[in-house]
């Protein structure tokens, strides 16, 4: 196991041995705790495993990545141990495209590859950078933060809090705005992706552009709620987890 594994993966009580694990990344300015409700939602056969990026809860004092490359290089070696074992890989926002690089990273080492990549609210990366533009004023952050609507409403009432938060935020969104990777060969891993009619940013049709990432299969799956979906939509996401894991 990777001597910093407990910074990076947190399992939020889920101990039991499973069939496959589900490693799951998080979005601009979030954490591994977007995915705390997880264990309870997912039948014993499948363990969720939140990924937590430098930069944010636990690992505060730590720098947040500006570059895709290092991340996914190092992400690589956290997850080498666990990979004997099947699995699976699930990322929203950020974290979709983090799925995707770390999912060519790990086939040019000739390791392990996922049953399958699950994708929700990002481009699919053929349809251009997006539009994340770190950039922004802090005012303009402190707006993208609200309209993302996972941070706590108490955050925005400490100066103090939010100013920690911030270049956190503005370095994920210059990973994304720099990164534009355009491999040549597709994966040969089935992706299924997750589009809320009402993201603006991640519209459906943007998100039908991940069949072009993959020769193994693609589905799209239309979710209720904004650009993290709502409690109902996170629930249509894990049954269809479950389903396609356990079937």
């Amino acid at each position: 196991m990777h001597a910093g594994s407990a910074r990076w993966l947190k399992r939020f009580g889920r101990t039991a041995p499973s069939r496959i694990q589900l490693f799951c990344l998080h979005h601009a300015g979030g954490a591994a705790a977007l995915y705390r409700s997880w264990p309870r939602l997912l039948p014993d056969t499948v363990a969720p495993v939140a990924v937590q990026l430098p930069g944010r809860a636990d690992r505060f004092g730590e720098s947040a990545y500006e570059r895709m490359e290092p991340l996914v290089g190092d992400l690589v070696e956290v997850l080498r141990p666990m990979l004997a074992q099947p699995f699976a890989l699930y990322g929203t926002s950020m974290g979709a495209r983090v799925a995707w690089a770390l999912c060519h990273a790990l086939r040019a080492q000739a390791l392990s590859m996922p049953r399958i990549l699950y994708v929700a609210s990002n481009p699919a990366p053929r349809s251009g950078r997006g539009s994340w533009h770190p950039g922004k004023t802090d005012a303009q952050l402190v707006r993208f933060l609200h309209e993302l609507g996972s941070t706590p409403s108490e955050a925005f009432e400490d100066p103090e809090l939010l100013g920690l938060m911030l270049p956190t935020l503005r370095a994920d969104l210059t990973l994304l705005d720099e990164y534009d990777a355009r491999p040549a060969v597709r994966l040969d891993v089935p992706i299924r992706a997750f589009a809320s009619p009402a993201d603006t940013v991640s519209t459906v049709e943007r998100m039908r552009g991940w069949r072009d990432e993959t020769s193994a299969g693609f589905t799209l799956d239309l979710v209720s709620g904004g650009h993290l979906f709502d409690s109902v939509g996170v629930r249509q996401v894990i049954r269809t987890i479950t389903e396609d894991l356990t079937g």
